[in-house]
């Protein structure tokens, strides 16, 4: 039972206190209220429309409701609602409206009678719903058919599917889906490998699993196996450079279910998305999704899908019970991603992406020097779109906590503790204050020092990073040095020994190009290594940016080209932030936005649209 805390519901509180029962605080995010009236069970039949870019058809929802609940309150924004009936035989029922708010959206409420278990609502999605991306056929990478895929975190459920938009809550679902027959259908849910001849997927999910892991993408896709248990979808033309890039999948998952217990969604599976996704990924059960910007040839990114992987414990099996307690699933995820690259390519590798994952939390850091609040772990996102609170802070400031904790307690404790974490809240949500409690009871009592050395309370609840933050070393980045200072005292590029450089050595390297450097030099760098034209996504975005800061134009072309194709979020938003610091670096970038928006996700317009002050 998840129990939303409120003034006049006492008894219930008292009630949940003595039978033991988690008591969750209401989500500032969500209109429902789950101790009243609460979803359990979806079956969801719907048709996809790319003609007309919507989505139809019904959810019907089984629910749970206390005696004294008249109505169940749902999530909704940006859709039609056609009707409500109640019941298996779908008797015609009524609703209203209730509270409107632009980030929350339209409070749907359905009245309900005593043994009310079944809700259905008859609905279709606006071609404007901002949890889905209709792509061309253009904008894919065969340009035959178009793509659609959805993304429903933090609160764009609501805008796929009228639903209970909370992490806190949880259910399984069944789908129907109505797909144009040459194109495939995929879920978070069990899934085809190849196309049939009617259109028609039929989908389960049988873990209870919250809205916003709720995933669709619809194209011209093919699947091919890896391992066992691990596969990879992408468009006919990426599928075997996928395939390439992701053949340790199944190590991945072996890895993983070695340090933190069994893999319990069935299969681990990643679908290959168009450029335009915001995100690196999004680790929807089943069925992770993935940008195309982690093709680096070399298999050198892959600690995406180790992330994406390791939420399958930490967020997708124990969840943060709202948004505000984001950091309970990135910081987790991050500490796990790095111990599974650990164990595949070895502590060199981990303690690249460690330092470097350091590196952003600092420049994050800098970022929000006035807004102090925004970098404590436990958030205060009442008001405001919970998508701001999700940057470096809740991630590295996280996984560097969760660092300390093992250099304070040795690995093998927090391993131990961390299995016994994910086993003991399988399929449940936990917020700070409960997980305070929990270590505390579990893991601190067994090391009398500890809590007080670490100081979680700090960490949590206060700005910034204590004077107790782990330092990272990478050795591999003591080599960068090295070629760095003979590049600074005078050496030929062609000179420096790169040739068996990772891409996170690279990256280190171009973030030292110092802030007074001759045009020279720069284009010494770009022609002796053709950075301006690299096919490395990582590379790319920071050797533009270096451009933009040093304005060194030749590499502009190849960035306005790298803008338009690439919606990463997390490569759009340095570029545009440094070219809005100049005049002509504000055309610059009103001229690239203009002919990139149309490609972007809704979740990096958003970004973009705030920081060019851009009016449509």
């Amino acid at each position: 039972m998840f129990i939303q805390i409120k003034s006049y519901h006492l008894l219930i509180l008292f009630m949940s206190i003595l039978s033991s029962i988690p008591v969750l605080a209401a989500d500032p995010h969500s209109v429902a209220i789950p101790d009243e009236a609460v979803v359990q069970k979806l079956y969801l039949k719907i048709n996809v429309d790319f003609g007309k870019k919507i989505i139809s058809g019904k959810a019907q929802w089984t629910i749970k409701k206390s005696k004294e609940a008249e109505a169940i309150h749902f999530d909704t924004k940006n859709l039609t609602i056609e009707k409500i009936t109640i019941d298996e035989i779908e008797n015609p029922w009524k609703f209203s409206w209730g509270k409107k708010d632009e980030i929350l959206g339209d409070e749907l409420i359905i009245p309900l009678k005593d043994n009310t278990s079944i809700v259905t609502i008859y609905y279709s999605t606006s071609p404007e719903s901002p949890a889905c991306q209709w792509l061309d056929q253009q904008q894919t990478a065969g340009k035959k058919l178009p793509f659609l895929f959805t993304q429903c975190q933090a609160i764009l459920g609501r805008t796929l599917f009228p639903c209970q938009d909370s992490p806190g809550i949880r259910f399984t679902y069944e789908a129907d889906v109505k797909v144009p027959i040459e194109m495939l259908a995929l879920m978070s849910a069990e899934n085809p490998t190849e196309k049939n001849n009617t259109g028609n997927y039929h989908f389960i999910m049988s873990n209870p699993i919250p809205s916003y892991l709720m995933a669709l993408s619809v194209g011209d896709i093919k699947f091919q196996s890896i391992g066992e248990r691990t596969g990879v979808y992408a468009e006919p033309s990426m599928l075997e450079k996928s395939a390439y890039e992701f053949a340790d999948m199944q190590k991945m998952l072996e890895a993983a279910e070695k340090l933190y217990g069994p893999y319990r969604w069935g299969r681990y599976d990643v679908l290959v998305l168009p450029p335009s996704f915001p995100f690196g990924g999004m680790e929807n059960p089943r069925l992770t999704f993935a940008t195309p910007t982690i093709l680096a040839g070399d298999r050198s990114l892959v600690s995406l899908v180790s992330h994406e992987l390791a939420h399958s414990w930490s967020g997708n099996l124990v969840t943060n019970a709202n948004w505000n307690d984001f950091w309970l699933n990135e910081g987790f995820t991050v500490y796990f991603e790095r111990r599974i690259t650990e164990a595949l390519y070895g502590k060199d590798f981990a303690d690249m992406e460690a330092y470097l994952g350091m590196e952003d939390l600092k420049e994050t850091l800098k970022e929000f020097e006035k807004n102090q609040s925004a970098t404590c772990l436990k958030l205060k996102l009442e008001g405001k779109d919970p998508d701001d609170g999700m940057n470096s802070i809740a991630y590295e400031k996280g996984y560097a906590l969760i660092l300390l904790i093992e250099n304070t307690i040795g690995r093998d404790a927090l391993d131990a503790f961390l299995r016994k974490y994910f086993n003991s809240h399988a399929f449940q949500t936990m917020n700070t204050e409960q997980f305070i409690d929990y270590i505390e009871k579990n893991l601190f009592i067994n090391f009398p020092g500890a809590e007080e050395k670490i100081n979680l309370n700090e960490w949590i609840y206060k700005p910034g990073l204590p004077t107790n933050c782990p330092t990272i070393v990478s050795s591999k980045f003591i080599e960068v040095d090295r070629e760095y200072q003979k590049w600074t005292d005078g050496a030929a590029a062609i000179s420096l020994r790169t040739a068996n450089w990772a891409t996170q050595q690279w990256i280190n390297f171009i973030d030292k190009i110092p802030s007074v450097i001759t045009f020279e030099r720069l284009e010494e760098l770009d022609k002796t290594f053709n950075l301006s034209k690299t096919g490395n996504a990582e590379i790319a975005d920071a050797w533009f940016l270096q451009s933009l800061i040093h304005n060194y134009s030749p590499a502009y072309i190849y960035m306005e080209k790298f803008l338009i194709e690439v919606g990463r979020r997390k490569f759009l938003m340095p570029l545009y932030k440094e070219m809005m610091k100049t005049t002509n670096g504000k055309n610059l970038a009103t001229k690239i936005y203009s002919q990139a928006r149309p490609n972007y996700h809704f979740v990096a317009r958003q970004s973009v649209d705030e920081i060019l002050k851009w009016k449509n």
